[in-house]
């Protein structure tokens, strides 16, 4: 497998389990698109099935996610003001709007099917290594979960990773968060219960450019955006 890889989705219909949530948050519509991530191998030219298998599997070999997902500036044209965070889950990329028709693309993995959300939130409050209190449906359905029901301490083993941003709607916390990871190599896939996850190196350099009170769109699945917008 080559080093520099292009990333796609192929798509196939299925149900969204989340619709009931994300409307008594108040957040959009919920797709019932899941799809697969694909990416280039520039050696064979062929596009190949990146699964968990093959993501851990590559991130062992390379210390590092393929090229596509990781940090760095692209062009973007797009309305909104400098610090607005986009979430393309599509593509497993969030943008940091900057300024100049610019954003900073970092990779990203994001719910898994039946997990999936789409909605604009703000960034209602921020955290430093912070403490992983999972869900009651979580603690319900995962029994590795339920042994942290009352709080799991920030540290490197920690699911939230070095930093928190916590999506807020209305005011109210949507039980939903950009974090880090202590799985890196999840990094563009669909592996989370609806947050969207990050390597620690690219949360913390998030974190130290936004804002309380950012805007942050998610897209709904299917609606993928092509080279910016």
């Amino acid at each position: 497998m080559g080093q520099t890889m292009s990333v796609s989705r192929t798509f196939s219909r299925r149900p969204v389990a989340v619709a009931l949530l994300a409307a008594a948050l108040g957040l959009a519509s919920v797709a019932v698109v899941a799809a697969q991530t694909q990416i280039f191998d520039p050696i064979t030219r062929k596009w190949i099935d990146y699964d968990r298998k093959k993501a851990h599997k590559y991130y062992a070999a390379h210390k590092q996610v393929p090229e596509a997902f990781r940090r760095q500036v692209v062009k973007f044209r797009t309305a909104e003001r400098p610090g607005t965070i986009i979430i393309d889950g599509n593509q497993h990329f969030l943008y940091l709007v900057q300024p100049g028709h610019q954003a900073i693309r970092y990779g990203i993995g994001v719910g898994r099917e039946g997990f999936g959300w789409a909605g604009i939130v703000k960034i209602g409050r921020t955290a430093e290594w912070p403490t992983w209190t999972p869900p009651a449906e979580m603690v319900a359905r995962d029994p590795n979960a339920a042994k942290w029901a009352g709080g799991m301490p920030g540290g490197p083993n920690n699911p939230l990773g070095a930093r928190a941003l916590y999506l807020y709607e209305g005011g109210r916390d949507t039980i939903y968060r950009i974090h880090g990871t202590p799985e890196p190599w999840t990094i563009g896939l669909d592996v989370s219960s609806g947050c969207i996850r990050m390597n620690n190196d690219d949360i913390v350099h998030l974190h130290e450019r936004i804002e309380v009170g950012a805007k942050v769109i998610v897209l709904m699945q299917g609606a993928a955006l092509y080279k910016g917008v």
